[in-house]
């Protein structure tokens, strides 16, 4: 039995769960999420928790068990605390502010780049280097974070671009220090 799997979802106080026709409904005081069940999973409510149980024992139902497992805790945590992500920007004349919905980004090209946010997905600047990307949905908070780094990613040189805050750059020598031989 996959050990992730067999673990109960323990749900913070505040969280709502509702289970009907094969749609699993999480509320929160970060927001709303609901997910399809797997066809054959089975899930069980009880008091402040939700196990997860699969319907039998062959390589794609244990496969999909600890997945499955891991999406419902996912959405629990986020409803309950919330997820947030941090990008760093770095460069000279590289920065970004915060306008409602948008981030204005000047980024080292010939015009700045407005990013939309998509609904769920909140963002506050710190100093106009510090993006700070909060939501209750951790899977569209990372595909959002990972669009606005390829806006610039870290270049080796330098590592000027937008990285994530925990992200480390490996750097590489210049052309100086590549070795210069005189003739």
């Amino acid at each position: 039995m996959s050990r992730i799997g067999r673990l109960p979802v323990v749900l913070e106080k505040g969280v709502k769960a509702t289970l009907a026709d094969g749609q699993l409904k999480l509320e929160g005081p970060k927001g709303k999420l609901e997910i399809r069940v797997h066809p054959g999973f089975k899930l069980e409510l009880s008091e402040g928790q939700i196990l997860v149980t699969r319907p039998g024992d062959s390589k794609d139902e244990r496969s999909v068990h600890g997945l499955m497992r891991k999406l419902v805790a996912n959405m629990a945590e986020g409803v309950g605390k919330g997820f947030t992500r941090v990008l760093e920007i770095n460069g000279v004349g590289y920065r970004a502010e915060a306008k409602g919905t948008q981030i204005n980004l000047s980024l080292g090209y010939s015009h700045p780049i407005v990013y939309q946010l998509p609904p769920g997905v909140t963002a506050k600047v710190d100093r106009q280097v510090l993006v700070t990307l909060e939501s209750a949905d951790r899977q569209l908070l990372g595909s959002v974070a990972a669009e606005i780094r390829s806006l610039r990613p870290p270049e080796p040189y330098k590592g000027k671009g937008i990285k994530y805050q925990t992200e480390k750059i490996r750097r590489k020598a210049g052309k100086a220090a590549a070795g210069s031989s005189s003739s």
